[in-house]
């Protein structure tokens, strides 16, 4: 009696021309009469709609970002702007350019580490700052953040450009159209980072019920937490599709295209809405932002300071707004002859009312006596 033939899995990835599963097709087939790919277009629609998002925003952040004595807001804001704007270069590239081609192959590969490397380092940049530098509050310290968080994610993306260059992953081959498609670098990597990346965040989130909380000055604020514990569920989500695509299995690719539009899509927007929004979205003063009435420019450097003559027992650099409870600002009581940066309660008015605020109308305002405030001047 003839044994009855059961199909193994791994005849799912077989490579013929009409054999792709729907989760391969996905990520290659295109709008029909254009190059337009339909994996591209839909990573482009929400990172364009969340960049229109900020630029109708546009003006009253930069009011807030000039009136904040921290630069650490600056720092995350351009680096929420640098993801947006290469993610939607690389999709509008990749629509453009021949896949089927060696160069364009290649480019479309180059571009998509590209866009890894400006969201990982963004990504580490975030951890880092709240875990090392957080309670610092200066470009000195922000700079060496950025460069070290930069230089890894550098390693990384070199690591993952060989592994692209110079062993494509069988699984993402198109046979049809005879060009690979970006493969992460290969299974075998992408299932080591980001089992790396998930012990990592998951040591993170132990780290408040240890002894090592009061050494570190761990941040209290719940997004950060959240953006931790995300970040491990989805390093987590990723580690085990890879692991299935690595061993022949046909939902590993479904679970690996899941993940990967994830990250690629809601990485920047949750950086923005766990530590900026919150900032960008407070409609009345209460962070006391530390402002210098008059500062010789010799007199100047890259570390935060009180006003001079003024003491606030509570008040904290604006950098603790990230990643501290707020609850210190908002009990705390500013009267009528607490000094506000003139410009920080401009960007408190409505988008109609500051058409035209510049940071040079601050000249018109003058400090007067600390008992009065600040007072403007005779036009």
């Amino acid at each position: 009696m003839a044994e009855s033939s059961v199909p193994s899995e791994s005849i799912f990835f077989e490579e013929t021309t009409n054999s792709d599963p729907f989760c391969k097709r996905v990520l290659y087939e295109e709008i029909p009469g254009s190059r337009v790919r339909i994996w591209d277009l839909s990573i482009l629609i929400p990172n364009l709609a969340f960049l229109v998002f900020l630029g109708l925003r546009f003006n009253r952040a930069i009011l807030k970002l000039r009136a904040t004595s921290s630069p650490i807001f600056l720092a995350f804001y351009g680096l929420v702007i640098a993801n947006l704007i290469i993610s939607i270069i690389r999709c509008c590239v990749s629509m453009t350019v021949n896949a089927a081609t060696v160069s364009g192959e290649y480019a479309d590969k180059i571009l998509w580490i590209s866009v890894r490397f400006f969201l990982l380092a963004t990504e580490m940049s975030v951890v880092v700052f709240g875990l090392a530098f957080g309670h610092l509050d200066s470009r000195s310290s922000i700079r060496h953040v950025l460069f070290v968080t930069s230089f890894l994610s550098l390693c990384f993306s070199v690591s993952q450009t060989v592994l692209e260059m110079m062993s494509p992953d069988k699984h993402f081959h198109v046979q049809s159209k005879d060009y690979n498609l970006f493969g992460h670098g290969g299974m075998l990597f992408w299932l080591s980072s980001s089992t790396v990346f998930m012990f990592i965040y998951l040591c993170i989130l132990i780290l408040p019920w240890t002894r090592l909380r009061d050494r570190l000055a761990l941040p209290t604020k719940r997004s950060f937490y959240t953006y931790i514990l995300l970040l491990c569920l989805l390093n987590a989500v990723q580690s085990l599709g890879s692991g299935l695509l690595l061993y022949e299995m046909c939902a590993g690719l479904c679970i690996v295209d899941i993940t990967t539009y994830a990250y690629f899509t809601l990485l920047t927007p949750l950086v923005y809405y766990a530590f900026l929004s919150e900032f960008f979205g407070v409609s009345q003063p209460s962070i006391m932002f530390s402002y210098k009435a008059q500062v010789d420019d010799h007199m100047e450097d890259d570390n935060v300071s009180l006003p001079h003559q003024q003491s606030f027992s509570s008040l904290k650099t604006d950098s603790d707004y990230i990643y501290q409870n707020t609850s210190v600002y908002n009990s705390t009581q500013l009267d009528a002859n607490t000094p506000i940066n003139p410009l920080y309660a401009a960007s408190l008015q409505s988008p109609d009312s500051i058409t035209g605020y510049s940071i040079d109308s601050c000249q018109s305002l003058e400090v007067g006596p600390i008992t009065t405030g600040y007072q403007r001047s005779n036009i």
